[in-house]
């Protein structure tokens, strides 16, 4: 019998918090905390619009070896890997995946996104790609990918072998519990242990660049507002005191 562990999740409030902020505040805030590069690179949204963030189950693949793996796509399905990430779903999770950046086996189709929304998930971050994309980009999911093929999981060559263990996805470690925030711009992976401070960090910076945007629009001096000036400053906190901030 397969067993695999869940992930420690962290408070429900940093993901909701990090998916209003969104990946490139996430990216540029980890980046000023000594975080150098939080992008996975590689994966792209096929699901335009969609903004979310939530807790890695994470999924390994390996290259494959035909006497150690069953070739037929339903064969003894409990030893399949990709299924059991997904046993561990709940509200709110993301899963990404380590796929080597393969571009012939569809990692998961339809029917396991399916399931994956019906438990709650919210996104899935592939390094490769899906099958069935066109059923599943109707789900409702956040999907990144690199790309779309008619192969199932293990068709082709490489195999799923561990679940909820440190991946390296589009050449960026994720542990197990990672906070995922992805949107139009691509994934971001924020360290938990990171999350209060980045947040913090991030209101601040998004609250003086509504200000910004708004001076800017008005035909504002570029270099007065963006970034804020110590010159702007004063009228920037009346502006704050105005909304009640």
């Amino acid at each position: 019998m397969v067993e695999t562990h869940d992930i420690v999740r962290p408070p429900a409030e940093f993901s909701e918090a990090l998916a209003a902020l969104g990946s490139a505040t996430a990216s540029a805030e980890l980046s000023r905390m000594g975080i150098r590069s939080a992008f996975i690179s590689g994966p792209v949204s096929v699901t335009p619009g969609v903004r979310v963030a939530g807790p890695a189950l994470t999924l390994q693949f390996l290259p494959k070896r035909e006497d150690l793996y069953p070739v037929d796509e339903y064969a003894e399905p409990e030893k399949q890997l990709h299924r059991h990430v997904m046993y561990h779903a709940q509200p709110g999770d993301m899963i990404v995946v380590d796929a080597r950046g393969d571009m012939d086996s569809g990692v998961f189709g339809e029917m396991m996104l399916t399931y994956f929304k019906g438990r709650g998930g919210v996104g899935v971050v592939v390094d490769g790609c899906l099958r069935d994309t066109g059923e599943a980009k109707k789900l409702g999911l956040g999907l990144w990918i690199r790309g779309a093929t008619p192969n199932f999981h293990a068709q082709t060559g490489i195999v799923p072998t561990a679940v909820n263990v440190p991946v390296a996805c589009g050449g960026t470690l994720v542990e197990p519990g990672d906070i995922v925030v992805a949107d139009d711009d691509g994934a971001v992976v924020v360290p938990v242990k990171l999350a209060p401070a980045l947040i913090a960090a991030a209101q601040e910076h998004a609250e003086w660049e509504e200000f910004s945007r708004i001076r800017l629009s008005e035909g504002g001096d570029l270099r007065l507002y963006y970034p804020l000036s110590e010159q702007a400053r004063p009228e920037y906190e009346r502006w704050r005191a105005e909304q009640g901030r």
